[in-house]
């Protein structure tokens, strides 16, 4: 019997007419897949839909063996890291990670425990009493990341979280993702517009073109293919950044 994927997309269809989407694929656990596509094509669209955020109008989602038609995004076994990281501005650190345990804030010591460690494996032992506005724009994605790591959920959703962090610190956060997602086990799913951080991190390439997945294919050697017009035109717009 074929292993249940950790990710099944089975004719997912969102939208209408020019604003539909439609996806079709699959993912083993543990792979990491690197989402790209021009600006408008569906990408966030597609992670979205994994998330619970959007409904399809026909087809399946399943993930880990449940279909997840229904299930809101905190019944779905993921973990997401948005590009703006969605820390609350009143709540301290220690308490944005901790809500992501428990919404409700009814953590015993154990839990409080989990999360400092969480604080320390990203480098910021000491900071849970701090409040988002006083971090650096890459302290605030690591708090992101701390909140993800503490979940421990086996499907990693990722909307460019590092976007707009510059090369260095981007580089820098990419592999502490990578080295968390290790830790966790997880399966990624990676929005980015940046080809070297799909190099980088992921085994396979989902390329996104008008709604619909133009390719599918491992990492290696996908950037030097010379049968996708839609890809070329991507990486053309792309090279300047």
């Amino acid at each position: 019997m074929t292993e249940q994927p950790a990710i099944l997309f089975d004719g997912v269809v969102y939208g209408m007419g020019d604003l539909s989407a439609d996806f079709s694929f699959r993912r083993e656990a543990g792979s990491v897949t690197a989402i790209l596509g021009p600006s408008g094509a569906g990408k966030s669209t597609l992670l979205n839909l994994a998330a619970g955020f959007l409904n399809p109008a026909a087809g399946r989602i399943v993930l880990d063996g449940r279909e997840v038609a229904g299930l809101a995004p905190s019944e779905r076994g993921i973990s997401m890291v948005f590009q703006d990281n969605n820390l609350f501005a009143h709540l301290d650190i220690r308490t944005n990670i901790g809500l992501g345990l428990d919404a409700s804030l009814r953590l015993d010591a154990t839990a409080w425990m989990q999360v400092e460690m969480a604080l320390e494996r990203v480098g910021l032992a000491g900071f849970g009493n701090r409040m988002p506005s006083t971090l650096s724009g890459g302290e605030r994605q690591r708090v992101a990341l701390a909140r993800a790591f503490v979940r421990r959920r086996p499907l990693l959703l990722l909307d460019e979280p590092f976007d707009g962090l510059g090369p260095g610190l981007a580089a820098d956060m990419l592999g502490l993702m990578l080295e968390i997602r290790s830790e966790v086990g997880a399966t990624v799913l990676m929005v980015t517009h940046d080809p070297d951080e799909a190099r980088a991190a992921a085994n396979e390439i989902l390329f996104i073109a008008k709604g619909r997945i133009a390719a599918d294919a491992p990492e290696a050697g996908f950037f030097e293919r010379r049968d996708l017009p839609d890809l070329q035109a991507y990486l053309g717009s792309t090279a300047g950044n």
